[in-house]
């Protein structure tokens, strides 16, 4: 974003109601709270437990990783604003945060077509699983899916950093975003808008082609396992993974269904802070409460530290 005469923002935030804003400073600050909380108990137990040292488990710890930092992009930010009623943020620091937040936002649809991949290989080819998902292929999935979001985010990043910003400098949002900041840019932004939404377009449609496809033969495979006991613990492997996509392309595809209708852009804010409050402290719960292996390692690590503590 190349600057004009404006060298610092002002984000409005989703309200000036003190009431109000001391009402989302609690919820967001216990939604990061147990957000960042749920996921370094994931990721910890991958470490320790030696029966979570498959390749589901290691691209689970990952997105884990990626959920920590995509939250973290944005909501301290935030929260320090509803703090200190600061509402300034700097043009590098604008710059930075449209960076980190995109970034991990496009890598998790990747990590996600991955993860869809990992569990298609497991059921339909159970016999060379193993073989195929090696600890290099499982390092190489994880470096393409940050390489795909970086080549993805590149376009519109090119096209952004020369935006002009001449008169207003007030960003009606929570948090930097491509929208608002195309909205108050006095340079010619048709061709950026244009990019933004073909490169969501393709990396949705890219995405969640490989995820359908690869449940499509999940479920086409598991319905004819001749048990019904191994039909169940089929499904309930891939249940929790479903779940998670259904979220996050569900309230992506809200995002960019109609991201010019002036009259959707309070709900959007609200929409997006769910996106990055709520959605990082779901996944994880999602994941261990349906998914024994993983609640059996936590109560086996709640012991030992009960164990040590006690001696």
């Amino acid at each position: 974003m190349r600057n004009g005469t404006v060298r610092k923002f002002i984000l409005l935030g989703l309200t000036d109601d003190p009431e109000l804003q001391g009402l989302i400073f609690i919820f967001l600050f216990l939604t990061y709270t147990l957000s960042l909380t749920g996921n370094l108990t994931i990721i910890t137990l991958t470490f320790v437990d030696s029966h979570l040292k498959t390749p589901m488990y290691f691209f689970l710890k990952n997105f884990s990783f990626l959920e920590i930092s995509f939250t973290s992009s944005c909501i301290p930010r935030y929260l320090y604003s509803i703090a200190t009623g600061d509402r300034v943020i700097t043009y590098n620091a604008c710059a930075l945060q449209v960076f980190f937040t995109d970034l991990c936002g496009v890598t998790e649809f990747f990590m996600l077509a991955t993860m869809s991949y990992d569990r298609y290989l497991a059921i339909c080819k159970p016999l060379h699983y193993v073989t195929i998902m090696s600890k290099r292929v499982c390092r190489i999935l994880i470096i393409s899916c940050w390489m795909a979001g970086l080549c993805v985010l590149i376009p519109p990043l090119s096209l952004g950093l020369n935006l002009k910003f001449c008169d207003s400098n007030k960003i009606d949002h929570f948090g930097c975003d491509a929208f608002p900041l195309v909205k108050i840019s006095c340079s010619e932004t048709w061709l950026m808008e244009q990019t933004v939404i073909i490169c969501a377009v393709l990396t949705l449609n890219m995405t969640l082609t490989c995820v359908v496809l690869s449940y499509a033969c999940i479920v086409k495979t598991i319905l004819r396992f001749p048990s019904a006991q191994q039909r169940k613990k089929a499904f309930s492997t891939c249940s929790s993974h479903m779940i998670v996509v259904s979220i996050t392309y569900g309230t992506c595809i809200f995002i960019y269904m109609n991201p010019t209708a002036k009259e959707e852009v309070a709900i959007k804010k609200v929409v997006s802070l769910l996106i990055f409050s709520v959605s990082p402290m779901l996944n994880p719960f999602i994941y261990t409460l349906r998914n024994n292996q993983v609640k059996k390692a936590f109560k086996d690590s709640v012991k030992r530290i009960a164990l040590f503590s006690s001696k």
